[in-house]
């Protein structure tokens, strides 16, 4: 196991819940959001401009879509940013008490959007696979804190993270129906080493993490063995992405929230350069 610390200051924020980043490959952008402010951040690493949108609920997760514009996992559920900035929902589902969480394009183009209730009680989220047209199907309930989501490099896998397990669990994916079956623990993170939050998978099919109150991003092979360490000094590390031209930088969000004295970083964009190599990033089909 090799540790790692060679991280850079991206963007300097003070995001309440900084999550979610996502490299926008056709605008050479990352995408990145604050959940509970309610913001849309975009970073170009090639020339530093930064832009912020505001939401008008909570957003879980942003991505690109195929067409252009954005697709956001919302309090009351899934709604698409046209080009023009003109905004409609796709699939509206509004349920007192939950908002929409983590959320990830699988390599057909479809969304798979989490939710999780605010007050994070046991099995009151989802996750679900919508499509271009709106069509929702639940693929997994009895959620509690819906997060990463990611796919091998072949689409034959899927990852998934359950933030309160402490596991990261694989499932095979039929990458014609986008079904799933066969849930079984990947890795687990030991007591004390934080929850595992948002994650992405590099092109050798390896798992990379972010751990909540864990300070550090950490590297699973798909044996499930623990082979890379990234310590942070935000103990509030969210989730993580491959972007630049290469795709070899990760991307690292973080988060002030609940901490009584935050680490000046806290809520910043971070960045390791030369990381690995990331997977190309699909676009939501809708």
């Amino acid at each position: 196991m090799t540790r790692r610390t060679a991280y850079e200051v991206a963007v300097r924020a003070e995001a309440t819940l900084g999550e979610g980043p996502t490299w926008d490959p056709a605008a050479g952008r990352l995408l990145w959001i604050d959940i509970l402010a309610s913001r849309v951040h975009t970073y170009d690493p090639a020339t530093g401009r930064r832009t912020l949108r505001r939401t008008d609920q909570h957003v879980g997760a942003v991505k690109p879509r195929a067409g252009g514009g954005l697709v956001l996992n919302l309090r009351d559920g899934v709604g698409l940013l046209d080009p023009d900035d003109t905004f409609r929902w796709l699939h509206r589902d509004a349920v007192p008490g939950r908002r929409g969480n983590d959320a990830a394009v699988a390599p057909d183009g479809t969304l798979w959007a989490g939710t999780m209730r605010y007050d994070e009680a046991t099995g009151g989220g989802t996750l679900s696979r919508i499509t271009g047209d709106g069509t929702a199907r639940t693929v997994l309930d009895d959620v509690t804190v819906s997060n990463g989501t990611g796919w091998s490099p072949d689409g034959r896998l899927m990852y998934y993270v359950d933030t309160p397990t402490r596991r990261i669990d694989v499932l095979d994916h039929d990458p014609a129906t986008g079904r799933v079956t066969g849930r079984r623990p990947l890795a687990e993170i030991e007591e004390g080493a934080g929850f595992p939050d948002g994650l992405t998978v590099d092109a050798d099919g390896c798992v990379w993490v972010a751990l909540w109150d864990g300070a550090a991003v950490r590297r699973y092979t798909p044996a499930g063995d623990l082979d890379r360490v990234i310590p942070l000094p935000v103990p509030r590390v969210t989730a993580c992405a491959f972007g630049g031209a290469g795709l070899t930088d990760l991307y690292v969000t973080t988060a002030r929230v609940g901490l009584p004295a935050p680490h000046p970083l806290a809520g910043s964009l971070l960045v390791v350069p030369d990381a690995g190599r990331g997977l190309a990033p699909p676009a939501f089909e809708g």
